[in-house]
């Protein structure tokens, strides 16, 4: 290239970066009225939890921006025999301290994700060991074959054996039970972001991570510094994006967001929920723990699981309650995952004098009184009002008691309500939300989150053939027999699926995925 040329090309290039917009390293404020309540990654296993535990925790294998399957600590797997898979783990990984991360943390960690004290143990289930073959590979070896195993291993988080060790955090913090460990309030991972501090129920500050992995990633943000500030109040934590105190709030009431969207001061970015909400019941005891029945179980009974599916105008709820910002649904999963069936998405229709007639066919012409446990957020409060008085028209005296999250959620583990409320935030895959929701609980992975304690035989049967069965055809025919078995016998009320809103200044942009989970690392402010 001939001297004036070269200068030319030299002075446009100059030209063209300084044209470009610099983005510097910024402060993201965030809100929302759900506090993570632990920072141990294998501890609990709830969406609020997630949101924080996964910025500062890899797992094997991550997601993209469109939510689909991609290598993280390990780049890459192969299914070796019917009941083996090889991976190979990541080089050059450093966990927070600067210790490399080996296939020995691989391996403890699934073993202490596996453990009785862990909510991780259910999307676990038919691993009978893992196994070290070198500093970089792993072995997994399963009772059955998975054809699907990559996607049980997504939000199983790797975490560092030494510090563990060190801790003596060895074993997952029993939740339930109200453990106090050390890893309830520190963490240490390999994660884009380190956790600088928390503050349970006020405030938790991340900072980038400068030795992280995947910093060349050119999908990668440049947000350096995170606060998430818990404000239960939808008054208050709306206010406070208003007045430029965060940038962003995970919740925007209801009510508010035709407002926010109009005004256009701010920006609302919205996407379906792949999670479900649903009402479900104690079917396991012979007497209600808080009822007044005596020496029965109401809801064991079909017939008034079926009268409470007609006493509810969920259309209404969505309506009014939800402000439109929800879809009704009788669907036991989102289409988003994978075995959907809309034949069966259709809602059990609104009919108070059908659901009356039920009743009085179950021997409960007068109905009974039972309390419905619910989160004490505004929303989901407000939609569980609205539900307790729809049932009160039919005779069924629903007392609502709504609880703080710390008490709330162990109530589902261990199935201590009578009714009760509560959402699933599934992945793709269908299994890990048959085998939490539906499987009957064995107290070692199956069940974890079956807050009833439903129990059907046949059922599991089928639960278990979907884990195993590696066609994926003949699988989501499995999936089709199994949801049509959950719809006969109706041991939850599928309710809606909410339309998630996140609000936020102008100047931040956001990767939206449909569990209600920020991906720190893709997020920009200009």
């Amino acid at each position: 290239m001939p001297p004036t040329s070269r200068f030319l090309a030299r002075a446009l290039s100059v030209l063209l970066l300084a044209a470009a917009p610099l983005l510097q390293a910024a402060t993201l404020r965030i809100a929302s009225a759900f506090d993570p309540q632990t920072m141990d990654p294998h501890g609990l296993a709830l969406l609020y939890h997630s949101r924080i535990a996964f910025q500062v925790h890899d797992c094997l294998v991550g997601r993209d921006e469109q939510f689909r399957l991609e290598p993280a600590l390990a780049v890459s797997w192969q299914n070796t025999t019917p009941t083996s898979w090889r991976f190979k783990l990541r080089p050059g990984v450093k966990f927070h301290d600067g210790t490399a991360f080996t296939a020995d943390d691989a391996v403890f960690s699934i073993e202490r994700a596996l453990g009785l004290t862990s909510q991780r143990a259910f999307s676990l289930k038919g691993l009978q060991s893992i196994k070290k073959v070198d500093e970089l590979t792993i072995d997994f070896h399963l009772s059955t074959p998975d054809a699907v195993w990559p996607e049980k291993l997504w939000l199983v988080a790797m975490m560092s054996k030494a510090w563990a060790q060190k801790h003596g955090v060895e074993k997952a913090q029993d939740f339930n039970g109200k453990q106090e460990t050390y890893a309830v309030r520190n963490a240490m991972g390999t994660g884009p972001y380190r956790l600088e501090s928390y503050q349970p129920d006020v405030k938790l500050l991340l900072k980038r991570h400068p030795g992280y992995w995947g910093a060349a990633d050119k999908r990668v943000g440049n947000v350096e510094d995170v606060s998430f500030i818990a404000i239960r109040s939808d008054a208050t934590r709306l206010a406070a994006l208003a007045s430029g105190e965060v940038d962003l709030v995970l919740d925007p009431p209801f009510q508010d967001v035709g407002r926010l969207q109009s005004e256009g001061k701010l920006k609302v970015e919205s996407i379906t929920d792949i999670g479900t909400q649903y009402f479900t019941f104690d079917q396991s005891r012979d007497e209600l723990l808080h009822g007044d029945v005596k020496d029965r179980n109401p809801f064991k009974d079909r017939r008034v699981r079926q009268a409470i599916a007609h006493a509810l105008n969920v259309e209404l709820i969505v309506q009014k309650v939800l402000r439109g910002q929800a879809t009704p649904t009788g669907s036991f999963i989102s289409p988003l995952v994978d075995g959907y069936l809309a034949e069966i998405d259709k809602r059990i229709p609104y009919d108070p004098a059908k659901a009356q007639a039920l009743l009085k066919a179950a021997g409960y012409p007068k109905g009974f009184a039972v309390t419905l446990d619910c989160v004490n957020v505004a929303y989901r409060e407000a939609v569980c009002q609205a539900a307790t008085a729809m049932l009160q028209q039919v005779g069924i005296r629903a007392s609502l008691r709504a609880s703080p999250t710390n008490q709330f959620f162990p109530k589902l583990s261990q199935a201590t309500s009578s009714f009760v409320e509560f959402g699933w935030t599934p992945a793709l895959d269908p299994w890990a939300t048959l085998n939490a929701l539906f499987r009957s609980w064995d107290g070692t992975g199956a069940g974890t989150f079956n807050a009833g304690r439903y129990s059907n035989p046949k059922l599991d049967e089928l639960i278990d053939a979907v884990r195993t069965e590696p066609d994926l055809t003949k699988r989501r025919a499995r999936v089709g027999v199994a949801l049509r078995l959950i719809q006969e016998d109706l041991p939850y009320i599928p309710l809606y699926r909410r339309s998630l809103n996140w609000a936020m200044a102008k100047k931040v942009k956001v990767v939206q995925w449909p569990n209600d989970t920020m991906e720190l690392r893709f997020v920009r402010v200009q």
